[in-house]
């Protein structure tokens, strides 16, 4: 099945895609209250989606409306969390420009992500006022579906309700200056997650599953143009049963939390330029950013104008060296040259 959540103009619901249309879950399942995401749908506890599946089959009867009627929004409209790995290594690796540090052949890793700030299909995404370098950048999403603490690799895809796009936007130029503290990325992927068009179910997705991985071939185009033909997301370090179990060890997955893949090889900018293509360059306002994965579907996004900010507090480059004067954990300091 195909997850969604969609807005004719009286606000969101969770909807099932049949057909061509859009089956209303709420009505399907005869809940009392509106299920308003696909992340309320599974926090209905084990056993929703199924029961979404067979109320589809058993003919019941709920409102439907054409897919093309409709304003598609994020599957899940705020996930309790979003956790988001880098399990390929050409990207890893800057496309084999440098050797990823060891630990990332030791153990899957990841970073949180901002919550408050997802779009889904066809929104304006917002350009970052202090960023001369905003990328994009393919990725496989997973929703979690149960909740799970120590998940075993092996039982991992038990706790995966599906899969969509995920589209990590990145300031490249924010993300590099905070993390040479050593930190982050924070502020630089501060500014959008985009996830959808749907959430397509572990069982319907099945057939692309291949040693824990997703066998799927992605493609990324700017306004039209191929920056990316032919990504392969089962070049993955890591299986998602991997990833999962890392990402529930001594901590918690629930209902509508999303893990991000990382970038697909090939599917960031830099690494549109290093394979040749011509247009490849980073993103300007009003362009038009469109991914597609195999057996998902495609997700398609303008970027907005970019906001003058003049009153921004922060000098866009890092100093070059310590400030002479200032303070440090409460102590003043003075450094003497010469």
């Amino acid at each position: 099945m195909k997850l969604l959540t969609y807005d004719t103009g009286a606000g969101p619901r969770c909807g099932v895609l049949q057909d061509g249309s859009i089956v209303d879950v709420t009505a399907l399942l005869g809940e009392p209250r509106t299920v308003r995401d696909v992340g309320a749908l599974l926090q209905l506890g084990d056993g929703a989606v199924e029961r979404v599946g067979d109320a589809l089959a058993g003919g019941a009867a709920a409102p439907a409306v054409a897919l093309d009627a409709v304003r598609l929004r994020s599957p899940v409209l705020q996930p309790p969390t979003v956790r988001d790995f880098i399990v390929y290594e050409e990207h890893a690796s800057s496309q084999g420009t440098r050797v990823p540090n060891e630990v990332w052949y030791r153990m899957p890793v990841f970073y949180f992500s901002n919550t408050l700030c997802v779009y889904g299909p066809d929104d304006t995404v917002p350009f970052p006022s202090t960023s001369e370098q905003f990328d994009y950048e393919m990725e496989i999403g997973a929703v979690i579906g149960r909740n799970g603490t120590d998940v075993a690799a092996g039982d991992a895809l038990s706790h995966i309700a599906g899969f969509c796009i995920f589209n990590d936007w990145s300031a490249r130029d924010v993300q590099f200056d905070e993390m040479a503290f050593g930190l982050g990325p924070a502020k630089g992927k501060d500014t959008a997650t985009t996830l959808g068009p749907w959430v397509v179910t572990t069982d319907e997705m099945a057939p692309y599953i291949r040693d824990g991985r997703l066998a799927v071939k992605c493609q990324v185009r700017v306004n039209g143009e191929a920056w990316l033909a032919d990504g392969d997301a089962s070049a993955a370090y890591y299986t998602w049963g991997e990833i999962v179990q890392r990402a529930s060890k001594d901590s918690r997955i629930a209902p509508g939390d999303v893990i991000g893949s990382g970038t697909v090889g090939g599917g960031s900018v830099r690494e549109a330029i290093r394979k040749g293509y011509e247009a490849a360059r980073f993103l300007e306002p009003g362009d038009v950013v469109e991914l597609e994965v195999d057996g998902i579907g495609a997700l398609r996004n303008t970027l907005g104008a970019k906001k003058a900010d003049a009153a921004y507090p922060f000098p866009p480059k890092s100093p070059t060296e310590v400030p002479a004067r200032g303070t440090h954990q409460g102590y003043r300091y003075e450094l003497r040259r010469g």
